[in-house]
């Protein structure tokens, strides 16, 4: 007869969520998770082959959660103060999706398309369809860059950085606006 599971997949993600926001990527070990979910670490690979499928999972869980958050956004401004949002509360989970570094797993493209929907619907209103990838890149790619110089303590220079995040919105959406006109 075999022996029972004494964990789940979704136990063995939210405790490798909750560890990565605690010690970041490199505390994500099979041992600290199989610690956290109170098994033996051999266990755990009957759920999750190796560290870097876990890696993924957790990618790919994390990007499940900000595309609902998201998802329902009208604007572009909303878009993306989810997205900061999102950025603030789980800092190291918004890393590993937006800025992973080499070698790092990532999650599967088709549910990387997916997660970009909402900033894909809402570039389309702002810069029209022929250009609504390209806006939503550049949506993407300025708030990613703000969001973890914000995370990493960067602004230095004083000044109110809600202000200048504000700024920044007003300013890319009004120029992606202009562009289409």
């Amino acid at each position: 007869m075999p022996t029972p599971d004494r964990t789940s997949l979704d136990a063995i993600l939210s405790a490798a969520r909750d560890l990565l926001e605690d010690d970041g990527l490199p505390g994500v070990t099979m041992q600290a998770v199989a610690t956290r979910v109170g098994v033996r670490a051999p266990s755990l690979y009957k759920r999750v082959q190796s560290r870097g499928e876990l890696i993924r999972l957790v990618a790919e869980a994390t990007l499940r959660e900000l595309t609902e958050r998201v998802d329902d956004a009208k604007t572009a401004a909303d878009v993306l103060a989810r997205f900061r949002e999102f950025g603030k509360e789980r800092p190291a989970a918004f890393q590993l999706v937006m800025t992973p570094g080499p070698g790092i797993p990532v999650a599967n493209r088709e549910l990387s398309a997916a997660s970009s929907a909402a900033l894909i619907r809402t570039a389309t209103d702002l810069a029209g369809e022929a250009d609504a990838l390209e806006a939503a890149r550049t949506l993407t790619a300025w708030a990613t860059g703000f969001i973890s110089m914000e995370l990493n303590g960067s602004f230095r220079l004083g000044g109110d950085v809600d202000r200048a995040w504000n700024y920044g919105v007003e300013r890319l959406v009004t120029a992606l606006s202009d562009a289409r006109r």
